[in-house]
C-alpha cells in the first residue's frame, strides 16, 4: 500500500489491487477527518468484483460491453466476460499496477496489458499527486498493438452520500435506456439537466444516468457534515456516469470519454463513439477531487 499525504489530505493507494485509490480523507479547518471518497468497509477491495470505494481507472473502455462485444463500426471482436451483462470497465481494475515513481505527495504507477484473447495490447498509466485543496489523477492509455482500435477511459469514484447531500452539475443531454442500462437513443436536457440548480440526490429509485455534454463541474454538499466537494475533469471526458442504488449511502459521478454502452450499443456509439488510436497513439485524460468545509 502507498499513502500519499498533502495540506491535511491522505490517500491510500494499493497499486496490487488494480491501482485503486482506497481511501481518500480530509483533516477540515477544525480539525475534524472528514472521509472525501466512500472508503472500504468490512469487505477489503479486491479484483473479484469492482470495489465499491475509493476511486480507480476504467480502461480500455469506460462502463459496459453488452455481451462483451466491442464494435466500433469498422471491426468488431470479443473480450472478456467479468460480470452477468457482459464486460464492464475494462482491465484496468482488475489488474496489478506497478509502482514507477512515488515521494510524499505523488506517485506513477502502470498497467501493461502484453497478452489476451482480443487486440487490446496497452500501456496505461495513472499520476496521482495531492496539492494545496486536492487530489488530482492523471490517466492514460497508450496502443501498443500492431493495428488501430477503439479505446475509451473513465474513472469510477465513490461519494459519501447522506439523506441531505445534494448534487449540482450541468449537461446539455443524456442516453436514453431501455433495460439493464441498454441505450436506445439520446434526449436533450432543458436547463442543463435534474442537477443543475443543486438537487437532492437520495432516492427510493435507482439512479442511473449516462449524460453528455457535461461541462466538466460537479459539486457534492452535505449539511449535515459540513463537508462540500469539488469535481472537475478534462473536456473530453464529457460523459459522466451518474449512479447510486435505492436508497444508498454513496453516490457515483464517473467522468468518462464515452456514454455507457458504446463499445457495443449502436444508439450509444451514434452518441460518443470510442476514440480510435493507431499504433503508439494515447489517449489521456485527468479528473480533479478538491474538498472544502460548508
Amino acid at each position: 500500500m502507498l499513502e500519499l499525504e498533502a495540506d491535511g489530505l491522505k490517500a491510500s493507494i494499493l497499486p496490487a489491487v488494480g491501482g485503486i485509490v482506497a481511501r481518500l480523507d480530509w483533516r477540515g479547518p477544525d480539525g475534524r477527518i472528514h472521509p472525501v471518497l466512500r472508503p472500504p468497509g468490512a469487505q477489503a477491495p479486491s479484483t473479484a468484483e469492482p470495489s465499491h470505494c475509493g476511486t480507480w481507472a476504467m480502461l480500455p473502455f469506460a462502463n459496459r460491453a453488452f455481451g462483451g462485444l466491442v464494435d466500433d463500426g469498422t471491426q468488431r471482436f470479443s473480450v472478456p466476460v467479468n460480470d452477468p451483462g457482459g464486460a464492464i470497465h475494462g482491465f484496468g481494475w482488475q489488474s496489478p499496477w506497478e509502482v514507477l515513481r512515488e515521494d510524499r505527495s505523488h506517485t506513477v504507477i502502470e498497467h501493461r496489458r502484453a497478452e489476451g484473447p482480443d487486440p487490446y495490447r496497452y500501456r496505461a498509466r495513472q499520476e496521482i499527486t495531492l496539492e494545496t485543496g486536492g487530489m488530482t489523477i492523471g490517466f492514460s492509455v497508450t496502443n501498443a498493438a500492431d493495428r488501430a482500435l477503439p479505446f475509451g477511459i473513465g474513472h469510477h469514484p465513490w461519494f459519501p452520500c447522506a439523506a441531505d447531500t445534494r448534487l449540482q452539475m450541468r449537461a446539455a443531454g443524456a442516453l436514453t435506456f431501455a433495460g439493464a442500462f441498454r441505450a436506445t437513443g439520446r434526449q436533450d436536457l432543458a436547463d442543463g439537466g435534474p442537477y443543475a440548480d443543486g438537487a437532492l440526490f437520495r432516492s427510493d429509485a435507482v439512479t442511473a444516468w449516462s449524460f453528455l455534454g457535461w461541462d466538466g463541474q460537479a459539486r457534492i454538499e452535505t449539511p449535515s457534515t459540513g463537508l462540500a466537494i469539488d469535481i472537475t475533469a478534462s473536456a473530453n471526458l464529457h460523459c459522466p456516469v451518474v449512479w447510486a442504488p435505492a436508497g444508498a449511502d454513496f453516490l457515483c459521478v464517473e467522468p468518462q470519454s464515452h456514454a455507457i454502452g458504446a463499445p457495443s450499443e449502436p444508439a450509444a456509439r451514434a452518441a460518443t463513439p470510442l476514440t480510435r488510436l493507431e499504433p503508439g497513439e494515447t489517449l489521456a485524460g485527468w479528473m480533479r477531487i478538491a474538498p472544502s468545509a460548508l
